[in-house]
């Protein structure tokens, strides 16, 4: 069964984003770079692939979820960030129409879908963001990989957005320092393996 990975760039206080959607506060240079260009690289954009002259294979993550929000952080940059895996952008107010046509939009329960993909052959499935979305994914996620940088943000985005109170235990499999500042954490939920 296929996995589902939430995987994301964090502050100290547990927001994977600023007031107003503003990631500026995470660095994109550094150490820790490196690593997600060389095990992570289906999580880089396309923008920053071709910028870099590399490709990415799907062969980590060949499915990426995000809400509608995630997903216009990047349309400054490009409407079609992960042509190298299949796009779903969660939504209630948008279209099919608002994206191009090989991202689907959807407003279908997200816990449905997941279930539906896990069952799927493929490579794992990532959870790109953002909070709302992974609160209500929380009882599917089979691993977290969390980019903690060293910032304290005190507003924002949370690492799950309005979630109810219903405790998760995960278990630490790998904890990486980099000199930038960023530690990785590697966590698979409790029962499972590495």
């Amino acid at each position: 069964m296929r996995e589902l990975t939430y995987f994301v760039a964090v502050s100290l206080d547990g927001r994977i984003a600023g007031p107003g959607d503003d990631f500026s506060a995470f660095p994109v240079e550094g150490d820790h770079i490196e690593m997600i260009k060389r095990d992570y690289r289906d999580t880089m954009p396309k923008v920053g692939l071709d910028a870099l002259g590399l490709t990415a294979d799907g062969s980590r993550f060949d499915t990426t979820l995000m809400g509608w929000k995630t997903y216009a952080a990047g349309l400054s940059h490009t409407n079609d960030p992960y042509p190298h895996t299949r796009q779903y952008v969660f939504s209630r107010s948008r279209s099919q129409d608002d994206v191009p046509g090989n991202i689907t939009v959807t407003s279908e329960d997200p816990v449905a879908l997941v279930r539906g993909l896990k069952e799927q052959d493929g490579a794992a499935i990532w959870l790109c963001g953002g909070g709302a979305l992974a609160a209500a994914l929380v009882d599917e996620i089979d691993r977290l990989v969390l980019k903690v940088n060293p910032v304290v943000l005190l507003d924002g985005i949370p690492l799950f957005a309005g979630a109810d109170y219903r405790p998760q235990t995960f278990r630490l499999v790998a904890s990486t320092p980099y000199e930038s500042g960023v530690t990785v954490n590697e966590y698979v939920r409790s029962g499972s393996t590495p």
